[in-house]
Formats: C-alpha cells, sequence, structure tokens
C-alpha cells in the first residue's frame, strides 16, 4: 500500500513494477543486473482517487499518462535495486500529493489610498520631466 494521506492510499495491487537492465551505474555487473525500476499505474480504473483529484492529476500530469491511462515512470539512479523501487513510490507520491488538494482560490485586492497617491505623484513628476525637455524656443 502506498499511503498518500488520509483520503488517498493506493493499493500495492493497482501499482505494477517491473526491474530491466540499467543504462546508469553498475561497475562489472551492469550487464547482467535489472536494477531499473519501471512502474505502471492505471489512473484510469483505480479506485483509490476521488474524481476531483483523478481531474487535477490529468490536467497537471496529462502529458505521462498513455492513451491507455497508464503513469509510467522510472528510475535508475541507484545500483540497488530497491532503492530505484523506492524512488519511482516517492515520485507517485509527489505528484499525488502536488494535486491531493485544490489549489486556493486568488482573490482580487485593491491598492491603498496611500499608494494610489504616490503613483499619481510620481506619474505627475515623471510628465513634467519630460514636458521641460522640449524644444528651447528661439528669442528673436
Amino acid at each position: 500500500m502506498l499511503f498518500v494521506t488520509s483520503f488517498i492510499t493506493i493499493p500495492s495491487d493497482e501499482i505494477e513494477l517491473t526491474y530491466v537492465r540499467s543504462s546508469g551505474p553498475g561497475g562489472q555487473a551492469v550487464n547482467k543486473v535489472s536494477s531499473k525500476a519501471r512502474l505502471r499505474w492505471n489512473i484510469f480504473s483505480s479506485r483509490a482517487l476521488p474524481f476531483e483529484v483523478r481531474q487535477r492529476f490529468l490536467d497537471q500530469f496529462g502529458s505521462r499518462v498513455t492513451v491507455q491511462g497508464d503513469l509510467l515512470l522510472t528510475s535508475d539512479q541507484h545500483r540497488d535495486r530497491m532503492m530505484n523501487r523506492d524512488e519511482c513510490l516517492d515520485k507517485l507520491k509527489e505528484m499525488l500529493l502536488a494535486v491531493a488538494y485544490p489549489p486556493k482560490v486568488r482573490r482580487k485586492t485593491k491598492p491603498t489610498k496611500g499608494s494610489v497617491r504616490r503613483r499619481e505623484v510620481t506619474k505627475k513628476r515623471q510628465g513634467e520631466k519630460k514636458k521641460s525637455r522640449g524644444r528651447v524656443g528661439r528669442e528673436d
């Protein structure tokens, strides 16, 4: 089980983990050991996600989801299979935490009277400065 929040828990039977040969570090055993972790999770058939969270996930990470609805994550940072597996699960957990709660609604704010006054004074000063840059008239 992958515990994300109190209302999001992904059962381990929904997550498919496979291991393949890694292109990363490995030394002498690089061509013998399958240490790269590949995580596959079908977001469409998952019972663990509420509808709103699924929608936010698809809005934010939709480019990483296949047409069939599978999210694919890989990790080959470490030489150890279990560390790569944990890193894949951590990536998934971070992605779900990013969309678990709806974003706060931004409320418009009004500028204060003082800031409006300072802005007007500054604009007036700039206008006077530019007006004084005009051509100097000829005196006959």
